[in-house]
């Protein structure tokens, strides 16, 4: 498919119980963007993704994925999602996990094929854990679960990659090496990655939205104090790391 335009949301709200979730949202996603979203709790971002991926339909507006519904399109995107739950203590491998990316193409019933397999086997290589195939998946620390999780989202050779607060249960110390990785994936596919992390998206992402219910996007990943207060609706303080660390706070 030689499509530049993985994504397309024309004017697109979400309402609930007659609330909005998300207002006249328009974006658009190409070929290896690597686009940060950052916002409020409460402002949306995990809404906007699960509408790219046809988990919420829209009330109103048009969202489409490679030129197709999201329903079909789908199936070209990689998703890690906020929360991960599962029981530690299960005994289920690293490479069934990454496996399990597969259902799709074997169905829920039928066994594992060669390719299959090694296509999971490819995955874990790219992110660095096909040392850990054998392992059970629970006695992993947060960054390297995340590391397989990822894993499992490439093994279908995805065209986009979306996640949501990926970092949430990583280690700090873990954290620069995670977005190194996202930083070698992004030559082979378009991200979006929902952050709390400002300082860290902005150095890795190419451009920055800022989600509260609306979407306040300029296609690049210089964003101002002014423009973040018109997402956070409040006064926001900036700190810049440098030779000589300062920070910016407006009067409230």
């Amino acid at each position: 498919m030689a499509t530049k335009e993985l994504v397309r949301m024309e004017n697109v709200w979400v309402y609930n119980d007659g609330i909005p979730v998300l207002e006249d949202i328009n974006l658009s996603i190409e070929s290896k963007d690597f686009l940060g979203i950052i916002g409020p709790n409460g402002g949306g971002k995990t809404t906007l993704l699960k509408v790219i991926l046809g988990l919420i339909k829209p009330n109103r507006g048009r969202v489409t994925v490679l030129g197709m519904p999201p329903e079909r399109g789908r199936k070209y995107i990689g998703y890690i999602s906020q929360f991960n739950l599962f029981d530690h203590d299960f005994p289920i491998s690293v490479l069934e996990v990454v496996l399990m990316g597969r259902y799709n193409k074997s169905g829920l019933f039928h066994r594992y094929r060669e390719e299959d397999r090694e296509a999971a086997i490819t995955a874990l290589k790219t992110v660095d854990m096909l040392g850990y195939k054998d392992r059970q998946v629970g006695r992993l620390s947060g960054g390297e679960q995340q590391r397989v999780f990822i894993a499992r989202a490439l093994v279908t050779n995805p065209r986009l990659l979306l996640l949501d607060e990926p970092t949430a249960s990583i280690d700090p110390n873990m954290q620069a090496e995670f977005y190194e990785l996202l930083d070698r994936l992004k030559e082979d596919m378009a991200i979006v990655l929902v952050s709390h992390d400002i300082s860290a998206v902005s150095i890795y992402v190419s451009e920055i939205a800022c989600l509260n219910h609306q979407l306040f996007y300029h296609g690049s990943k210089e964003v101002s104090a002014e423009e973040l207060e018109k997402a956070y609706h409040c006064p926001i303080q900036l700190i810049a790391h440098g030779t000589v660390p300062h920070r910016v706070l407006r009067e409230h």
